[in-house]
């Protein structure tokens, strides 16, 4: 079999994405037959010996195609193993087999949080190219004035650059706080928290309520369910394998 990029390989085995893969990388953490890999190494995933942390990655292995919405509490790391031993999204989808978070929400953050073991279904989705709106319900106090609601639509120079427009809508206000809707077109590490404390404003709650057209509804905090294939597929595209 050809060679192909370890990042593809383990992409595809639904092990992680190709940037968590990338990040494993570049830290040293994966091996090919006893010689440390780095971006831009290939392998052939049916006859070379590939360890990740020491632990071999399965040659060709098939799996089901695995796609869950869970709404992430707040306090929870998401990762699937945390060295730390802090209460993670693994702590909450026990026994569903091996997934990973389709990017992230911060500890202090809660809401909606895919997971699956489909590498390519997760680029698809974080890739910022496709441009997947998801929008957050966000408490702040003081009350945001509209020269600050028009600010953060407009963008705001964050760490040197810009953020791109956002979509800002005042929900309700009451004590002191309010209630904003606020939809992002790009993913950048704590955008929201980033904007808001540039503008003044405290971040009391932070919620995802929707990746494209997928919302969380109904779902309980802790809880998950399976996406339908019509929910996956809506939000790349293309259809779920």
């Amino acid at each position: 079999m050809e060679k192909i990029r370890i990042q593809k390989i383990l992409s595809e085995l639904g092990i992680a994405s190709r940037r968590k893969a990338e990040e494993m990388l570049s830290a040293g953490r994966i091996t090919v037959n006893g010689e440390t890999a780095s971006v831009g190494c290939k392998a052939d995933p049916l006859k070379d010996n590939i360890l990740i942390d020491g632990r071999p990655v399965p040659r060709g292995a098939k799996h089901e195609k695995i796609y869950v919405m869970l709404y992430k509490p707040r306090g929870y790391i998401t990762t699937m193993h945390d060295q730390l031993g802090r209460k993670c999204t693994a702590d909450l989808v026990k026994g569903l087999g091996r997934v990973f978070p389709v990017g992230r929400l911060d500890r202090g953050s809660e809401g909606l949080l895919l997971l699956t073991n489909d590498g390519e279904f997760a680029n698809s989705v974080m890739h910022p190219a496709n441009h997947i709106p998801k929008t957050y319900r966000v408490t702040v106090r003081p009350a945001a004035t509209g020269a600050q609601i028009n600010e953060m639509a407009a963008g705001i120079e964050i760490d040197g650059r810009k953020t791109a427009p956002a979509e800002v809508a005042p929900v309700k206000t009451e004590d002191g706080k309010e209630v904003l809707e606020i939809t992002l077109h790009e993913g950048r590490n704590r955008e929201i928290r980033k904007m808001c404390e540039k503008l003044g404003l405290e971040v009391a709650r932070l919620k995802r309520i929707s990746i494209g057209e997928l919302r969380l509804g109904g779902l309980a905090p802790g809880k998950w369910r399976r996406l339908t294939e019509a929910e996956a597929a809506g939000l790349t595209g293309r259809k779920a394998r």
